[in-house]
């Protein structure tokens, strides 16, 4: 099986949403909701309408952990629900098929992996490039790895840079500035 990778370039991320939005505003807010909560897929799936709508705060209990979390919605998503949201009846599924089924991680795998490809990313892209997204940047803005360390209930801080791609990251650009 092979690792997924974080989208690390600003540039793409945008690319990926304009295609979305042009596309599918449910894959846009799916997207969304990925990079900017750092959910794992199973999670995200798992939520109701009335999980989001109208609420500061989402909490769950993780599906593969079985902790609770709770957090807030950042102001940009929390506008991006409330339009999704806004006709939606509380007891349906936050993202749902064509077919009126809850989305699964293979649709959901597809709906990524399609954009991905269409916009041109080469990285090893699966439905955990959203959660890896979200702690990748986050870290690059606050460079607080033990508070991402804590949101991803990760043992080590070594644990969590390294599944970011930044420890990678880091070594290449050691080489690359490396001359004797």
């Amino acid at each position: 099986m092979t690792t997924v990778e974080p989208i690390r370039n600003k540039q793409d991320l945008e690319k990926i949403k304009n295609r979305l939005l042009k596309t599918n505003f449910r894959d846009y807010v799916l997207f969304l909701f990925g990079i900017n909560t750092g959910l794992r897929i199973s999670d995200i799936l798992n939520l109701d309408v009335k999980d989001v709508k109208n609420k500061n705060f989402i909490q769950i209990k993780e599906q593969k952990t079985g902790k609770i979390k709770k957090f807030p919605i950042n102001k940009y998503l929390k506008v991006i629900l409330k339009t999704y949201t806004k006709d939606k009846q509380e007891s349906l599924p936050l993202f749902k098929t064509v077919y009126d089924n809850r989305m699964d991680r293979i649709t959901a795998y597809r709906i990524i992996n399609k954009v991905c490809k269409n916009v041109h990313i080469e990285a090893n892209i699966g439905t955990h490039t959203l959660r890896k997204t979200f702690g990748y940047f986050h870290y690059k803005t606050f460079k607080d790895v033990a508070m991402l360390q804590k949101i991803f209930n990760h043992s080590s801080p070594e644990i969590t840079l390294k599944y970011i791609g930044i420890e990678q990251e880091e070594i290449f650009k050691s080489y690359n500035n490396f001359f004797i």
